[in-house]
């Protein structure tokens, strides 16, 4: 079964086992050929709290866990 991963920067952790995961992603503008960041905001399901503001992590797509958790920590990357 296919399962999409992607890579973020932690914005909050004020939540109880949920994280707030910033995704920015490059995208070319169609007419007039510039490059524009566009991010993503996903709420993860972090079961330890243990990620921190400004953290790298890794998150992958799960079932809904509650009204807007979608995703899931899988790993953290790199340590602020």
């Amino acid at each position: 079964m296919y399962q999409k991963y992607t890579i973020g920067t932690v914005v909050s952790n004020k939540m109880n086992k949920t994280i707030t995961v910033a995704v920015k992603n490059k995208i070319s503008h169609a007419k007039y050929k510039k490059i524009l960041t566009k991010t993503n905001k996903y709420y993860a399901h972090d079961e330890n709290n243990e990620c921190n503001i400004g953290d790298i992590v890794k998150i992958q797509q799960n079932r809904p866990i509650s009204k807007k958790k979608r995703w899931i920590l899988i790993e953290k990357i790199l340590e602020k």
